[in-house]
């Protein structure tokens, strides 16, 4: 593993100021709301609670965060990047230290308002973290890891599972909360949608005189190959070629970008794809 100062020193920075906010929206609006935001926090969260309320110990949130995370770092270790891994390490003990040191502020008492906008700052820190190849642990790693085993953008089966867990904590500290909490989970999700979009995919047609090197700057910019068909303009009856590929939505921008220098007069449509079976280049994590 080697370190680029540049590159890495930019991943710690963003890892640390993550970290740092999803602390204080810990403890700002999730403890406030006594929300259970499903994954490893707030099953973290659940045990600390139980602990809590039935034996009257309080039992710090570092130990018990680290504990539960220690299966997914080994997937992460094992099955996704060890560099990526590390990373995540960092913001997993620097975010339970800071949620065990950190004072909380109350902003409001509205638990609609704190599921909002707590889920918003909560979908906002992981896709910071995942910008710059990191996670905040828990069933993030899950979630890449299915993404990229199977291709798919796992993250709603991830909500799925938060779900079941959050049922537990209806049981255990009434069902208000619980449902809040959903809400919570359900906004951090969306908002990891629109800003994280590796996994998602998008299909390409592109009419073109110059369907090579289209064909060539695809590929330069994605790693990704392309499908030269033939067709005929219905207007002019002339012959044009239409280029169809598939790419991520991460790098779709860069790729039309690379087609628009390399033939500036090409039509190009960019379709949203919502299931891929094949042969899919994934660039590795590292």
């Amino acid at each position: 593993m080697s370190f680029d100062l540049k590159k890495d020193g930019k991943r710690i920075i963003v890892i640390c100021f993550a970290s740092v906010v999803m602390a204080i929206n810990t403890k700002t609006f999730v403890r406030t709301g006594g929300l259970y935001p499903g994954g490893v926090m707030g099953l973290t969260l659940l045990i600390q609670g139980i602990f809590e309320k039935f034996l009257q110990i309080s039992i710090p949130y570092t130990a018990v965060n680290l504990l539960l995370n220690m299966l997914p770092i080994y997937i992460g270790f094992r099955f996704i990047g060890k560099k990526f891994t590390l990373y995540s390490c960092l913001m997993i003990v620097l975010n339970g230290i800071l949620t065990d040191i950190i004072p909380g502020v109350i902003i409001t008492y509205d638990t609609l308002l704190i599921s909002i906008f707590g889920g918003m700052i909560s979908g906002f820190c992981i896709s910071l973290c995942l910008m710059v190849n990191a996670t905040t642990g828990g069933t993030d790693f899950l979630a890449i890891y299915l993404s990229e085993k199977k291709g798919v953008d796992s993250w709603n089966l991830i909500l799925g599972i938060n779900i079941v867990i959050l049922t537990f904590a209806g049981v255990l500290f009434g069902w208000d909360k619980a449902l809040y909490s959903i809400i919570f989970q359900y906004v951090s999700t969306q908002v990891l949608h629109m800003l994280y979009t590796k996994y998602q995919k998008q299909t390409l047609f592109i009419v073109t005189n110059k369907a090579k090197e289209v064909c060539d700057a695809i590929n330069i910019v994605s790693m990704h190959g392309s499908t030269i068909l033939e067709g005929e303009g219905s207007y002019a009856h002339q012959e044009r070629d239409i280029v169809y590929s598939i790419v991520s939505k991460e790098e779709s921008k860069e790729v039309i970008h690379a087609v628009r220098e390399a033939d500036p007069e090409a039509f190009i449509n960019a379709i949203r794809t919502d299931e891929l079976s094949g042969r899919f280049y994934q660039k590795p994590t590292e």
